[in-house]
């Protein structure tokens, strides 16, 4: 069963099974914002950090 959860970013509607675990990355189909599961209860979600190159430092 699935059940959805509001976008941080645009407010938009992302489905989400209840399958997913905390850290996963999801994206929301209206802005292609990527979403991090950051709590499974409550469930929300936050804005996922841009992966920043290393550059070997």
């Amino acid at each position: 069963m699935s059940k959805f959860v509001n976008c941080v970013v645009c407010e938009g509607k992302v489905e989400v099974s209840d399958e997913l675990l905390e850290g996963e990355i999801i994206t929301c189909p209206d802005c292609g914002s990527e979403l991090e599961v950051i709590s499974l209860d409550p469930f929300t979600v936050a804005e996922a950090p841009e992966v920043q190159e290393d550059w070997g430092e």
